[in-house]
């Protein structure tokens, strides 16, 4: 059997896995959205123990680092395109929303985020009040 090689295969295969490809990113793929008064975030994270999932907040940024075990070095892989080790991803907030109160939960492999919006950026009616009742028209 005769099998043509392509030299650039195996570079274009680690490429793909350290910066990912637009259909699969490398780094932790993440949906978020408004849904009332709550911003929410989930990410995805199949097959991380979720006792190594580190999540930090400073100031406006959150950091998730999270790692998924390598695989026995003796095994004979045939293929292996989940990403292992370490990894992190950053989400910087806007300042409307309220950091002090983030809620995290971790199922079926994907983290959710609650992050309330702050009170001072929720919208609020201001009530408008009229001077004019105190002014007489002149005759002239």
């Amino acid at each position: 059997m005769l099998m043509r090689t392509d030299p650039f295969r195996d570079l274009d295969r680690l490429a793909e896995q350290v910066f990912g490809t637009p259909t699969r990113p490398a780094t932790m793929a993440m949906d978020a959205w408004r849904d009332g008064d709550t911003f929410e975030v989930e990410f995805d994270l199949p097959g991380v123990n979720p006792e190594t999932i580190d999540l930090d907040i400073e100031r406006n940024v959150v950091t998730i680092k999270a790692e998924r075990p390598a695989l026995d070095k003796d095994l004979d892989m045939l293929a292996s395109e989940r990403p292992r080790g370490v990894f992190s991803r950053q989400l910087v907030l806007g300042e409307n929303l309220d950091t002090e109160h983030i809620e995290a939960g971790y199922d079926a492999g994907v983290l959710s985020l609650h992050i309330p919006v702050a009170e001072k950026a929720k919208p609020r009616k201001i009530e408008i009040t009229s001077t004019n009742s105190d002014r007489q028209a002149l005759d002239a």
